[in-house]
């Protein structure tokens, strides 16, 4: 089981990319595609899922190319948008045998699989209410369960953790990884948290170019020796905003303690720390990258 992507692109005007030349190769386990919002996330996440055409380059599902023959990857693919909407008057269950039904699953097979899906994402006690009372975490329950109606050997959920509180996004990041295995999964957002307990793998993606591909201990060491705290009066905060890359600030009696990510240490007094990926995430994203 094999993903290929190469030099894949997508222009919507003439100055106008939402992706540019996107390279990459991936195998079963959790890719988490991080990026600010629009990066180029979506944009790739529809030309994965066979919805939106690409201007030019491959996608390739082990030897088939998906651009051509979509119908090959839409047999093996689930796929969570980041708009998932519900009909709000059907019940839980109505709106995953009508998802089944769309996706042509025989109907005593569908029956069987609803029963198996609403146990794993924790919803049968709720199957028969409508759709219209549900918290945005039971919603995107339901929209898990729809994506893995057919037991996709591709799985895609695009921003699936906005707008949940943080109970509701730690049950989904469980969610996801038990259903990690022989499958991949696209996880892509732009919160940092969502990836770092569950990812393989990550990529992380800045105005429609590849930054970097990695596990994530690889990101994590090349910051090693590079992450500093810092002890600073409150006035001087906003000039060193302008000089230094900070990825984080706690205000105190005595001043903002900040975590600053930098090659040397800041100032003589500043004690080093070990690197986050949040860290990580921000120095590759703040650099000019490859804009399109």
């Amino acid at each position: 089981m094999k993903l290929s992507i190469r030099n894949l692109s997508k222009q919507y005007r003439r100055d106008v990319w939402g992706l540019r030349d996107f390279s990459l190769e991936v195998g079963p386990g959790i890719i988490g595609l991080l990026g600010p919002n629009g990066a180029g996330k979506s944009t790739l996440m529809r030309m994965l899922a066979t919805i939106t055409q690409p201007t030019s380059g491959t996608i390739h599902w082990d030897d088939t190319d998906t651009v051509r023959s979509p119908e090959t990857l839409r047999k093996v693919l689930g796929y969570l948008p980041q708009d998932f909407g519900v009909y709000q008057q059907l019940t839980a269950r109505e709106f995953l045998e009508y998802m089944a039904a769309i996706k042509g699953l025989d109907s005593r097979a569908a029956r069987k699989r609803i029963d198996e899906l609403l146990v794993l994402v924790n919803l049968v006690h709720a199957a028969r209410r409508p759709l219209g009372g549900f918290s945005g975490g039971m919603k995107q329950r339901v929209g898990i369960a729809q994506a893995l109606l057919n037991d996709p050997q591709l799985l895609i959920v695009d921003e699936p953790t906005a707008g949940l509180d943080p109970e509701e996004r730690v049950r989904f990041r469980n969610l996801l990884s038990e259903l990690s295995g022989e499958r991949i999964i696209f996880l892509s957002t732009h919160i940092v948290s969502d990836v770092e307990a569950s990812a393989t793998e990550i990529v992380v993606i800045s105005k429609g170019c590849k930054i970097d591909h990695a596990a994530p201990e690889r990101l994590l060491r090349q910051l090693d020796g590079k992450v500093w705290q810092w002890l600073v009066p409150s006035e001087a905060l906003p000039g060193l905003q302008q000089k230094l890359l900070i990825s984080g600030t706690v205000r105190r009696h005595d001043g903002v303690q900040l975590r600053v990510v930098s090659a040397t240490a800041p100032a003589a007094e500043a004690q080093a720390l070990a690197p986050s990926l949040e860290d990580a995430y921000l120095k590759l994203v703040s650099g000019n990258g490859a804009a399109p």
